[in-house]
C-alpha cells in the first residue's frame, strides 16, 4: 500500500451478531489480491466487535490463518463461554438486584448484572495471545489496535489504543485516546452491556460496553492515521421496508419489555454508526468542492475513502428460529419479557451464542460481501491500483 494511504477495520457491536462479521472478513480474505500479513495496519473494535479486533491483531499468522482462526472461535462458541446460565446463577444475581435497592442501588460485593460474564473473561485470556500485539506492531504487520469501552465514573467514551511510536492519545468532547498495554479487561470491559454483564474496573474506574456514548465510531481510527475505512455493520436496516402504520390505526397492545430493550440497545450499537456513517459521506461531500491546495493547508481536512457491509436480511427472523437452541433459563428469560417473539427478538439476537446462529450469520455476512466483491477488490487494492 502506497504510503500515506492506511487502512482501517471497524468492527461494531452487537453483541452475538458479531458473528456476522466474520463471514464477511471470510469473504474479504478470499478478495485478496495477494497473500497478506494484515491488509488492515489499524483495527477499531467496540463491544463483541473487540472480541473480534483482539483476535486478529493478536494473531501471528497471515491473515487468512488469523480470519480461519475467528471462524472457529465462533462456531464452536457456546453460551456457557460467555455467561453463567444456571438457574441458581440467575436467581443469585436476581437476588442481588433486589437486596441493592437497600443500599442505595449498590451491591456490597461484585458490580451489579444479570449475568456472570467471567467465562467469557477466562475464554478471552485463553484463546487470545495479547503479548502478540506488540511483536506484530514491532515487525510492521500492525500499527495499531484500539478497543472502546465507556466510564461509568466520567461518562466518556475511552479508546484505549495500542501503537507503533509515534501515536499520541488524543481527546475530544465525551471521548478521548488513551496509549496503554491491551489485555482480556479492556475486551470484556468494552463488550459489558448494562444491566446483563457487570461493569469492570480498570485501575481506578469502572467501564462497561463500549457502544454507550460512543457518538463518533469512526474517529478513532481516524486519530490514529486511517485514510480508509472498512466498516462491518450488525444493523439490517437496509434490509428492511419503512413501513408507516395508517393513522387511526390502533396497536393491539403495548410493547413488551424486550422490545422496549431492543430499541435500547439499537440504539447503543447501531444508530451512532450509522450517523457517523452519514457525517463522514456528508464531510467528504463538502470537502471535494474544495480544492486540493486549500485542503492540503487545513489540519486534519482530507476526504476518506471508506466502504460499509452490513446485513442483507433481518437479524430478528434469523434469531427467532434460533432462540430454541438456548438453556432453558435464558429462554425462561426471554420469554417472560417477550424477547421469543415479534420486535422483542431483538433483545435475544444480542445473546444468541449458538452455534447455529453464528454459523447462519458467518453464511450472510460471507455472502452479503462477496455480492460487493468488486467494491471490496477496488477497496483492498493499492492506491496506484485505484
Amino acid at each position: 500500500m502506497a504510503t500515506g494511504a492506511k487502512r482501517a477495520l471497524i468492527l461494531s457491536g452487537g453483541g452475538s451478531r458479531a458473528a456476522y462479521q466474520v463471514g464477511a472478513l471470510k469473504a474479504v480474505a478470499e478478495l485478496l489480491p495477494t497473500p497478506q500479513c494484515n491488509p488492515f495496519p489499524i483495527i477499531c473494535g467496540t463491544s463483541a466487535g473487540a472480541v473480534n479486533a483482539a483476535v486478529l491483531a493478536a494473531h501471528e499468522g497471515c491473515f487468512q490463518e488469523a480470519v480461519a482462526d475467528l471462524e472457529t472461535f465462533w462456531q464452536h462458541l457456546q453460551p456457557a463461554d460467555i455467561y453463567r446460565h444456571g438457574w441458581l446463577e440467575i436467581v443469585r444475581s436476581a437476588g442481588r438486584i433486589g437486596l441493592s435497592l437497600f443500599n442505595r442501588g449498590v451491591s456490597p460485593g461484585a458490580p451489579l448484572s444479570l449475568l456472570d460474564n467471567t467465562p467469557l473473561r477466562k475464554k478471552i485470556k485463553r484463546h487470545v495471545r495479547f503479548q502478540q500485539i506488540d511483536r506484530n506492531i514491532q515487525r510492521g504487520s500492525l500499527e495499531a489496535v484500539c478497543v472502546t469501552a465507556m466510564s461509568y465514573d466520567s461518562g466518556e467514551s475511552v479508546s484505549f489504543f495500542q501503537a507503533a511510536p509515534g501515536m499520541k492519545s488524543w481527546r475530544r468532547p465525551r471521548r478521548r485516546g488513551r496509549r496503554t498495554l491491551l489485555h482480556a479487561d479492556h475486551v470484556v470491559a468494552s463488550s459489558a452491556i448494562p444491566t446483563l454483564f457487570p461493569a469492570t474496573r480498570l485501575e481506578h474506574e469502572y467501564y462497561g460496553d463500549g457502544a454507550l456514548r460512543q457518538l463518533a465510531p469512526i474517529s478513532p481510527a481516524l486519530h490514529l492515521g486511517a485514510s480508509r475505512v472498512f466498516t462491518i455493520g450488525v444493523s439490517d436496516n437496509r434490509s428492511r421496508e419503512v413501513s408507516h402504520k395508517k393513522v387511526g390505526t390502533p396497536r393491539q397492545q403495548s410493547p413488551s419489555m424486550a422490545q422496549i430493550v431492543g430499541h435500547l440497545l439499537n440504539a447503543a450499537f447501531v444508530d451512532n454508526l450509522e450517523e457517523d456513517i452519514q457525517r463522514l459521506e456528508r464531510n467528504n461531500r463538502l470537502l471535494s468542492l474544495v480544492p486540493e491546495e486549500a485542503r492540503a493547508r487545513g489540519e486534519g481536512l482530507r476526504i476518506i475513502d471508506h466502504l460499509v457491509v452490513s446485513p442483507s436480511q433481518a437479524l430478528d427472523d434469523i434469531s427467532a428460529r434460533h432462540i430454541c437452541k438456548l438453556p432453558a433459563s435464558l429462554r425462561f428469560l426471554l420469554r417472560t419479557t417477550g424477547a421469543t417473539r415479534g420486535g422483542g427478538a431483538t433483545s435475544a439476537s444480542y445473546l444468541l451464542f449458538t452455534p447455529s446462529f453464528a454459523r447462519e450469520l458467518i453464511e450472510l455476512g460471507y455472502r452479503d460481501t462477496l455480492w460487493n466483491a468488486d467494491a471490496v477488490r477496488r477497496f483492498l487494492a493499492d492506491d496506484e491500483a485505484t
